[in-house]
């Protein structure tokens, strides 16, 4: 398993950008709860499931299953 930026750097800034307004909460989500401080509890129990590969809610993460 491999925990790796997007590789499109717009994207990347663009939600850097939106962490640093937000206090590091998901730009993408309305609330502001402990579940949704980057990196957010969905992701961190995707990460866990070794089926999974993809990006986080908001694109910013990818995990794949190489190594």
């Amino acid at each position: 398993m491999k925990i790796t930026e997007n590789e499109d750097k717009e994207i990347v800034k663009m939600i850097r950008e939106g962490l640093a307004a937000t206090g590091g909460y998901c730009p993408c989500r309305r609330e502001r709860t402990p579940e949704t401080k980057c990196m957010c509890k969905e992701f961190k129990e995707q990460i866990k499931d070794p089926e999974f590969e993809g990006f986080c809610h908001c694109m910013l993460y990818y995990k794949s299953l190489e190594n």
